[in-house]
C-alpha cells in the first residue's frame, strides 16, 4: 500500500473520490496535517520525512523542487502529478498504483499521469 499526501490545491473531488472508493487508502491532505500555505520545498521535506509520495497537480514547480531533492542527495518519496485529468480518472490511475505498486518504486522519481 502506498503512503499518500495530497499538497494543498490537489482537487478534493479526487482525494474524496479516492478514500470513497477505497477508505483503507493511506492517503492525508496537506490541510489535514497543519501544512496549509507551506512552500514546496518545505512541504517535499515534511513528505521524505513521512516517508509519503506527494500528489499534485503542479507540473510547474514542484517537479524542479523534488528533482533539486533528489540531485542533493536528500530522501524523496516520490511525487505523483496528475495534470489535465478528469477526476475519474485521477482517481481511477491513483487507485492502480496503489493497488499494483510498492511504495519503494516511486522513490527519487517524479512521475506525471497518466501512465
Amino acid at each position: 500500500m502506498l503512503r499518500l499526501l495530497a499538497d494543498e490545491n490537489f482537487h478534493g473531488d479526487a482525494v474524496d473520490g479516492l478514500l470513497a472508493r477505497r477508505p483503507g487508502l493511506d492517503l492525508v491532505r496537506v490541510q489535514d496535517v497543519g501544512l496549509r500555505g507551506v512552500k514546496d520545498p518545505d512541504l517535499l521535506a515534511w513528505a521524505a520525512a513521512n516517508g509519503r509520495i506527494l500528489l499534485t497537480h503542479d507540473k510547474t514547480t514542484v517537479p524542479d523542487f523534488a528533482n533539486e531533492q533528489v540531485r542533493a542527495g536528500k530522501p524523496m518519496p516520490g511525487v505523483f502529478v496528475a495534470h489535465r485529468m478528469t477526476i475519474r480518472d485521477i482517481i481511477e490511475e491513483v487507485l492502480i498504483l496503489d493497488a499494483a505498486s510498492e511504495q519503494a518504486e516511486w522513490e527519487n522519481r517524479v512521475i506525471f499521469l497518466p501512465l
